[in-house]
């Protein structure tokens, strides 16, 4: 929604609706986006913004305040898959705020007679091994904040959100990642075998080593991971950011995602693509160029979204 030439939140509900996309994540609570979804019939996904995460850490009110204007009025129209209470915050000086929002979110939507699951999206950052896949663990940075989040969900059967971006890592080291590896191309050869198990896309082998982390830091086999962010940027001159690329990725991952990892064969990873739109107030490069969609609603690649596994 960082665009000064989106189009009304009423036109992007049906623009969603009639490309079968059936679930949207919203960044932060915005009441004109929420009236739009009401009879939807489309999953949200709400976050809070960061900025929220130290009055809702240390005022409970505030957290019930918070579901009064933004979770009732629309509950019973909308249908709130999850609340994530910050993103990306973890490893940082916020990070210590993320659990203790979780809880009096938990608290306040209790006392309103809600069942909202509240959960945080985490960016991979949060690892500090990732390879081999099976190896993943969270780093010494993380571990102390993630550890108690991973109990919480476990506890509760709510999911991680993970948001999931082999584009960076190849643009980072394209010599040492192939390019079909990163775009989960179905001709992709073998990359990484990991105690006899293969990888041949890297989407699968960052799921599995967050999925890997998440066992030892005591959240066993149950807790299930849903991606809330991938994509591949269309252009802004990053490396092999282009139209055919992000073409390439998203349709694959569309094709893939409803079979599983090999750590989760046959488990469908409920996945959110960013993003939506081009946005012209990201900042300069790539970031401007994740869109599915020009802010005109025209297509910038065609997606099939019925192709979904």
């Amino acid at each position: 929604m960082m665009g000064s030439d989106l189009p009304s939140p009423d036109k992007v509900v049906a623009l969603y609706k009639a490309n079968n996309i059936t679930d949207v994540r919203i960044f932060h609570p915005d009441t004109n986006v929420l009236e739009a979804l009401r009879g939807s019939g489309l999953g949200v996904v709400l976050g809070t913004l960061n900025s929220d995460l130290a009055p809702l850490a240390s005022d409970a009110s505030y957290a019930a305040s918070w579901v009064q204007s933004y979770v009732q009025p629309f509950a019973g129209a909308v249908s709130f898959r999850y609340i994530n209470a910050g993103n990306e915050v973890i490893p940082g000086e916020s990070a210590a705020l993320v659990l203790p929002s979780m809880q009096n979110l938990e608290a306040a939507l209790r006392a309103a007679g809600l069942s909202v699951p509240v959960t945080t999206a985490m960016a991979t950052s949060v690892l500090g091994t990732s390879y081999p896949p099976s190896q993943g663990a969270f780093s010494e940075a993380a571990l102390p904040t993630v550890g108690p989040i991973v109990s919480f969900l476990a506890s509760r059967g709510t999911p991680l959100l993970v948001n999931v971006y082999p584009y960076f890592a190849y643009s980072a080291e394209p010599s040492s990642v192939p390019l079909d590896y990163a775009l989960l191309s179905s001709s992709a050869a073998v990359a990484v075998t990991d105690n006899g198990v293969e990888y041949a896309n890297m989407f699968d082998a960052i799921l599995d080593a967050v999925y890997a982390a998440v066992e030892k830091a005591g959240g066993g086999e149950s807790l299930e991971l849903v991606v809330s962010e991938t994509g591949w940027p269309s252009g802004g001159g990053g490396y092999g950011a282009s139209v055919e690329n992000a073409a390439a990725y998203i349709n694959n991952l569309v094709r893939h995602v409803g079979r599983g990892t090999p750590r989760r064969p046959g488990k469908a990873v409920e996945t959110y693509i960013f993003a939506m739109f081009n946005e012209n107030q990201k900042p300069e490069g790539v970031e401007q160029y994740f869109g599915m969609f020009q802010p005109d609603m025209s297509q910038v690649y065609h997606v099939d979204f019925s192709a979904s596994s």
